[in-house]
């Protein structure tokens, strides 16, 4: 392989920071507030252009495992009900859809409220450390190559960046093959009406997926996704996941453009063949796609305690708990010859909830840096259920106030 020499250089220090969060989904939001709530000067940077991660740049507008959580979860659910904004609730109340418009302005307004600074259109590319401490995170931009100084750093990338840069050891995949779940390329559908289409409409029970299955199949197209589901946000709006994009690594560039192009492919077939059959989707259109492929799965950073799928079975309990999960085993098949569908949870009993204690939440290698979200430090199995995002809000909120006490 040919390479090329980088030229050295120095590289600004911008700022310096009580705690700095990468990573603006739903742990990293709820991190920096809690943080900044707590008096701590903090930044949350992101590489995209809005905040809510998988909520609005992924298109899933799908609140998940939220009935036993509280603190900035609900506020969230609490600001979106406030402007109209939840339009479906689960029949036990623990997952509700939104209008990811919407979502996109509530975290803003609340992330400023609690004197969060954003830094969007940013990467985290290095990390710069002595021994088992984090003193700087190097950054890239339009703005150039500089460098952000932290008391606290919470990992909040979803794929575990930070951690990684920083030479943290780590988990991918099946501990077997190291096969990932597969990812969901996901879209806006309107020219539909949620009363002529109700029996399709899904997000609680299996019937409305195999109603869209068989309509599908009906106009001569086959998902790659098993258990396609169509979600309501307003009468006239729905978000849809009908794609499965298999053996791709959310940490190879290439692998995530390629699924990104087939995935695009895809969905837009499904829905030319869904307006084929006529009434009532004649008029179906799609007038959004992601603008990041949905990712479930990458590095799982490993801290100082790993939650496992044997944690699920006991529903395990632990005094320093972070949040309880009621999610099941979620695993979406790795191999569509296995099944296109999620062909792990009818096998595996667990008892739910369990507890996600802190430790899972804190590096093994590094002593200044906590994780939040899916990159938290667990199995295989027990990832599917926890990396739900009602978890992740609390993992952030937990992540944030111990970050911010400590870095005082």
């Amino acid at each position: 392989m040919e390479h090329i020499l980088e030229q050295e250089g120095t590289i600004p220090v911008v700022a310096n920071y009580d705690v700095v969060v990468c990573g603006g989904g739903p742990a990293g939001v709820c991190a920096a507030i809690a943080a900044g709530r707590a008096g701590a000067k903090i930044l949350l940077i992101e590489a995209l252009g809005c905040l809510g991660g998988t909520w609005t740049s992924s298109l899933m507008g799908y609140l998940m495992d939220v009935a036993n959580k509280s603190g900035i979860v609900k506020e969230i659910e609490a600001e979106l009900n406030a402007c109209g904004a939840v339009e479906f609730y689960t029949g036990d109340h623990n997952c509700f859809t939104f209008d990811i418009e919407a979502m996109k302005l509530v975290l803003e307004n609340l992330c400023s409220a609690a004197g969060v600074e954003l830094l969007y259109h940013t990467r985290v590319v290095a990390a710069v450390k002595e021994n088992r401490t984090l003193s700087h995170v190097i950054i890239e931009s339009k703005s150039g190559r500089q460098a952000v100084g932290g008391s606290r750093f919470i990992d909040c990338s979803g794929d575990g960046d930070l951690a990684a840069l920083a030479g943290c050891s780590y988990m991918v995949g099946e501990p077997e093959t190291g096969n990932t779940q597969p990812m969901s390329f996901l879209v806006l559908l309107s020219g539909i009406n949620a009363t002529d289409i109700e029996p399709f409409i899904g997000g609680g029970s299996d019937k409305p997926k195999q109603l869209l299955l068989e309509a599908f199949h009906q106009a001569g197209v086959d998902p790659s996704y098993g258990s396609p589901t169509l979600f309501k946000i307003h009468d006239d709006l729905f978000w849809m996941m009908a794609n499965h994009q298999y053996g791709v690594s959310s940490t190879n560039a290439a692998d995530v453009t390629r699924a990104t192009l087939e995935g695009r492919q895809e969905v837009f077939k499904l829905v030319a063949a869904l307006r084929s059959l006529g009434e009532p989707w004649s008029n179906v259109r799609i007038v959004a796609t992601s603008s990041y492929i949905g990712v479930r799965e990458g590095r799982r950073i490993n801290g100082l305690y790993e939650v496992s799928i044997d944690d699920l079975i006991a529903g395990k309990e632990h005094d320093n708990i972070v949040c309880k999960v009621s999610f099941g085993v979620d695993v979406h098949s790795v191999d569509p010859k296995h099944g296109k569908g999620c062909n792990v949870k009818d096998k595996i009993k667990v008892k739910t909830p369990y507890d996600i204690p802190a430790e899972s939440l804190i590096s093994r290698d590094i002593d200044n840096l906590m994780m939040a979200g899916r990159c938290i430090s667990g199995d295989f199995l027990s990832h599917s259920s926890y990396r739900i995002s009602g978890n992740a809000t609390m993992m952030g909120e937990f992540a944030g106030i111990a970050s911010a006490a400590t870095a005082k």
